[in-house]
C-alpha cells in the first residue's frame, strides 16, 4: 500500500503495532507532535508572560488528544501554569469555545493540531482576533492565514518524505519494512500584523529565532 499521511498518532490510533515496526500494509509519514505542545505552552508565556490561564483547544473526537493532554498538563505542572481544555468536535462549537475562553480569561490560546481545525483556520484566526486572545498553531498555515504564531513541522518537508516513500514502494519496498516516520523539521513562524492589531509586543528574542515572520 502507498503511504498514508496521518494527522493523528497511528500507535494511539491502534493503526500500527509501533512506529519503528508498523506491521501489515500501512506505513508512511506522521504529524505525531506531542512531545511539542510543552514548547508551544512555552513560546505562548514567552510572549505574554506571567499568563495566569492558558486555554488548549481540542476535538474530543480525535483520539491523539488524550496523549496531547498529557503532555501538556506535564509541562504545565513543571511550570507552575494553569490551563484549561475547550473542546470542539465541530465548526458550530467554536464560537461556545472562545465564549468559556472569554468567561474565564484565559490570556492565551494553544490549538491543537486536528484536521478540524486546520481546515477552519480562518476561521478560527478571525474567532482569535474577535476575541483579542494571542493564539499559536501547530502549523505555519495558521499564521498564513492571520493567526498569531505557530510552531510545528513543516509540511512541504512532510511532502517531500511521503513521496520519498511512495518512490520506495513504487520499487518494490515493502510497506510493513519502512518505519512511519516524524517530523524532522519544525519550523516557528510569526504573523506581525497579527500582533500589532493584539497590541503585543514580540520580543526580539523571539524573532531572532522565527523561520518566517509574516508582516
Amino acid at each position: 500500500m502507498a503511504p498514508i499521511y496521518a494527522n493523528s498518532d497511528p500507535v494511539h490510533s491502534g493503526l500500527v503495532a509501533s512506529l519503528n515496526r508498523p506491521g501489515g500494509n500501512l506505513t508512511g509519514v506522521t504529524v505525531i507532535t506531542n512531545a511539542l505542545w510543552p514548547k508551544r505552552m512555552e513560546l505562548a508565556r514567552e510572549l505574554i508572560p506571567q499568563t495566569p490561564l492558558i486555554a488548549f483547544l481540542v476535538n474530543w473526537n480525535n483520539v491523539s488528544h488524550e496523549p496531547a493532554m498529557r503532555e501538556l498538563n506535564a509541562a504545565a505542572r513543571r511550570l507552575g501554569q494553569e490551563v484549561m481544555a475547550l473542546n470542539a468536535t465541530a465548526e458550530t462549537d467554536f464560537e461556545a469555545a472562545f465564549a468559556t475562553l472569554t468567561e474565564r480569561r484565559a490570556s492565551a490560546l494553544v490549538v491543537s493540531d486536528d484536521a478540524l481545525f486546520t481546515n477552519r483556520r480562518a476561521t478560527l484566526a478571525a474567532l482569535a482576533a474577535r476575541h483579542a486572545v494571542p493564539a499559536i498553531y501547530g502549523r505555519r498555515e495558521f499564521a498564513a492565514s492571520g493567526g498569531l504564531m505557530s510552531y510545528g513541522a513543516s509540511t512541504l518537508d512532510q511532502y517531500y518524505q511521503s513521496g520519498v516513500y511512495v518512490g520506495r514502494i513504487l520499487k518494490g519496498a515493502k510497506a510493513a519494512d519502512l518505519p512511519f516516520l516524524q517530523p524532522t523539521k519544525v519550523e516557528l513562524a510569526i504573523n506581525l500584523k497579527t500582533a500589532k492589531a493584539l497590541g503585543l509586543e514580540v520580543p526580539p528574542t523571539l524573532l531572532a529565532r522565527a523561520d518566517e515572520v509574516i508582516e
